[in-house]
């Protein structure tokens, strides 16, 4: 009876130090995912910032192309 005992509480041991394991995996996965989910909020930021960039320049370089044509018809 002592054996059995002895191995219950053996497995009990293992069984807490698995949980440890697996609840520190798992406060790790949620941080990595909030840190995910930042950068992907900040890459949206940036692409849409790059747009607006985008846009400027077509604007500036159209604005440089009419103002060369008009200097050059005068």
């Amino acid at each position: 009876m002592q054996k059995k005992s002895n191995k219950s509480t053996e497995v009990g041991v293992l069984l807490e130090h698995i949980d440890d394991k697996v609840t520190l995996i798992a406060e790790q996965y949620v941080g990595l995912n909030k840190k995910v989910d930042i950068l992907t909020e900040k890459v949206e930021s940036v692409s849409e910032d790059v747009e607006v960039i985008k846009m400027d320049v077509e604007f500036i370089k159209h604005e440089l192309k009419r103002k060369v044509n008009i200097d050059f018809s005068d």
